[in-house]
């Protein structure tokens, strides 16, 4: 790459902080993101790594990483206007592409899922945006314009211009890119949402058990009370005759042989 590529892959660069981060306010301090220090080491590592000299791309590397808090290995081809956001703990690894215009959020793995060699970590197409705490994993592609949401695990391919989020990821949505016009695929699960439902379903259940058991209760004392008014006795006249023999037959014991 000749030094006036370079010098437009760098602007290229720094235009891609002040798109994407408002708190960027001047060049200077632009010049301070750890992103642009990790993209800006990177470069230098990758074009000896592409020349063959050992040991010292990956010296730039683990340097940039503990300057930066961000790795990126040497191998990995990396286009322009890349921004990392915050960066730290960014990991991209060795067959990684990347197109133009991508940005990455803090904590995003883009990684291997095996020891095999040759191509085994993704490709990113241009203009991808891979939110916080992102995991992408394999040799997959994320398409053109996508979006990954914070927290997601891909390890499937994400056609261009859709949204994929979740664990594993899952396409939710696509725009439109010529209209910028969003399509909802599905609807997201709302765990917060079907526990307060079934909250509210066992409340209601609880809430009819009690109402019939009060109209119960009512119904069973308005019975009592009315029976004893009108002089039926709820207990059986049997009963009663038992009881008066039984009084009867005590109170002639008590008041005969004085035992």
């Amino acid at each position: 790459m000749s030094l006036a590529n370079q010098i437009k892959t760098l602007r290229d660069d720094l235009r891609a902080i002040a798109m994407n981060d408002p708190a960027a306010r001047s060049l200077p301090e632009m010049l301070l993101y750890p992103g642009l220090h990790a993209i800006i080491l990177h470069r230098i590592a990758h074009k000896l790594w592409k020349q063959g000299v050992p040991f010292i791309p990956r010296l730039i590397s683990q340097i940039s990483r503990f300057l930066t808090g961000i790795e990126i290995h040497p191998g990995a081809r990396i286009g322009r206007g890349f921004f990392i956001d915050h960066g730290m703990g960014v990991v991209i690894g060795e067959t990684t592409e990347i197109g133009d215009w991508v940005m990455l959020y803090q904590g995003v793995t883009l990684g291997g899922t095996g020891k095999q060699r040759g191509k085994r970590h993704p490709t990113l197409e241009d203009h991808v945006v891979v939110g916080v705490g992102a995991i992408v994993l394999g040799a997959i592609t994320i398409g053109k314009g996508a979006k990954i949401g914070g927290g997601a695990v891909v390890v499937k391919d994400v056609p261009p211009h859709a949204t994929a989020v979740g664990v594993p990821a899952r396409v939710v949505a696509t725009r439109d890119p010529q209209t910028g016009t969003t399509r909802r695929v599905e609807q997201l699960p709302d765990p917060e949402g079907q526990m307060l439902r079934g909250l509210r379903a066992k409340l209601l259940e609880i809430e009819n058990r009690l109402t019939e058991l009060e109209e119960f209760t009512d119904h069973h004392h308005h019975h009592h009370a009315h029976d004893i008014y009108l002089g039926f006795d709820p207990l059986p006249a049997q009963l009663w005759d038992t009881l008066g023999e039984n009084t009867a037959q005590e109170e002639e014991f008590s008041l005969g042989s004085g035992i």
